[in-house]
């Protein structure tokens, strides 16, 4: 009797543990961050566009938060991208500019050692998955996505690959299958985003019962700017480059809608937090053909893309999570990339392994209603050019070094968030303030020093990063997805 009681006891205790983790597992939210390629953050009518219209996206940031002050990794798309998958800003990060390997060969991969947010969140016991353009190393590298904690891929890896939205081939997981009629500049029969869509979809649908953590970096609206359907803008009296582009951001609302519509019919609504934000400020200048007719695109910030001022840096950001992001929010705090790996990680009751070295800060209480945390700065390199540039931001202040042999500027954007006003000469303690920031921000890199000699052009023909072997042949064309046959 004694022994039989004993034995109940300990099955119930067993009953009890296994219900607690079925729990803790249910109460695991879904993560989903849709990074737009160069979408600026005035081409939302939620921050005051008025002539690309968006509706869902108008509606996400109604229901949800909208952030005035969030920023990228930095100003261009490989970097910025790596600093939201490795929690690092460009003063850490192992790509910190666009470095093509070879023409069409892809970009300079993540190293082996280099953690993501999905292999964090995979040892959570989430399912994971990236769609879009990834841009951190190819599928023979220690960059592959499917290297990097994605169980699943689907879209371009190349960004030189991505630049078109008719091409000849595209990647399910590490097999290329075609795309017959595509041309890849620019003609087709096949438009790209319209597959990368239907697979998003495809794949939320799978994993309804499973937490799971989507990166949906979708190109929409970088350029070139070819679009399938021009829709609502056909008969605009505008040049075929601005209905394009804005047929291409009201695309991207569309998507990012039926992708909502998706949560909310799988009853995953109310268990899964949204953000969206773009991957660098807008690509047009002021003066330019774009950039004067949707005048608001860099919202009266100055710059753009492969700057460092906050034109480039400020991006179009949304959270929505019903019930847990309050709705109807706009918060002027700020915020970066690199905050989103530890936000997950807490989110996911994951632990950040000690290898795992990020700069950013959890966002959770923030995202709930709560206080922005408190950070002594945020930093930004770019190394584009000959001529790398810097930029930090110490409380309200801004400071920007545009080249190693450049003076440092000085702007106060409490009152001034355009940066019209270098007050560099009249505040002496606070420019070396800034220039210490920056030294202490930096680590060298011999594939980005900040001298501007561009050692990294070098690494390749000397083996500096690794390459492994594979056996991922190109699938034949019956792989296509059923859309394409």
């Amino acid at each position: 009797m004694i022994r039989m009681k004993r034995t109940f006891i300990q099955l119930a205790g067993l009953a009890a543990l296994l219900a607690t983790l079925s729990l803790t597992a249910a109460e695991k939210p879904n993560l989903v961050f849709i990074l737009s390629d160069d979408l600026a953050q005035g081409d939302l009518g939620c921050y005051g566009q008025k002539l690309i219209q968006t509706p869902r996206l108008d509606r996400m940031g109604r229901e949800g938060t909208r952030y005035t002050q969030a920023y990228c990794g930095t100003a261009v798309c490989a970097p910025s991208r790596a600093s939201l998958v490795t929690g690092l800003h460009s003063g850490h990060c192992p790509v910190r500019g666009n470095w093509e390997i070879a023409k069409g060969a892809g970009q300079l991969p993540l190293p082996t050692q280099t953690v993501t947010v999905a292999q964090i969140l995979k040892s959570a016991g989430y399912a994971t998955a990236c769609m879009g353009k990834w841009g951190m190393g190819m599928f023979h590298t220690t960059g592959s996505p499917l290297k990097k904690g994605f169980d699943h891929f689907f879209g371009y890896n190349c960004q030189r690959h991505a630049h078109s939205y008719f091409p000849t081939n595209l990647f399910r997981d590490d097999q290329s299958f075609e795309l017959p009629g595509n041309d890849g500049k620019g003609i087709g029969q096949t438009y790209a985003q319209n597959l990368i869509q239907e697979d998003v979809l495809q794949w939320v649908r799978a994993q309804k019962d499973r937490p799971f953590f989507l990166y949906y970096a979708i190109t929409l609206p970088h350029g070139r700017h070819e679009i399938d359907d021009l829709g609502i803008y056909a008969d605009k009296p505008w040049t075929q480059q601005q209905k394009s582009y804005a047929a291409q951001v009201t695309r991207l609302d569309r998507d990012v809608g039926q992708l909502l519509d998706l949560l909310k019919e799988l009853g995953l609504d109310e268990k899964t937090l949204v953000m969206l934000a773009g991957d660098n400020g807008s690509s047009f200048a002021p003066n330019s053909e774009m950039g004067k007719l949707f005048e608001q695109a860099n919202n009266g910030l100055r710059g753009f893309k492969r700057g460092l001022y906050e034109g480039a840096l400020r991006q179009a950001a949304l959270a929505r999570w019903p019930g847990v992001v309050p709705a109807g929010r706009v918060s002027d705090e700020p915020w970066a990339f690199w905050d989103f790996l530890p936000t997950a990680a807490e989110l996911a009751g994951a632990k950040i392994p000690p290898e795992c070295q990020t700069d950013g800060l959890s966002l959770v209480t923030f995202l709930k209603g709560g206080p922005a945390p408190k950070r002594d700065y945020f930093y930004w390199e770019l190394h584009e050019t000959q001529k790398p540039i810097q930029a930090v931001r110490f409380g309200n202040w801004k400071a920007v070094k545009n080249g190693p042999q450049a003076a440092l500027e000085l702007y106060d954007l409490a009152t001034d968030p355009a940066e019209k006003n270098n007050l560099a000469a009249d505040k002496p303690d606070l420019v070396a303030k800034a220039a210490e920031l920056m030294k202490a921000a930096h680590t060298d890199d011999p594939n980005w020093p900040l001298t501007g000699k561009a050692q990294r052009r070098l690494a390749d023909e000397k083996g500096a990063f690794p390459v492994e072997k594979t056996n991922a042949p190109a699938a034949k064309l019956d792989t296509a997805p059923a859309s394409v046959k």
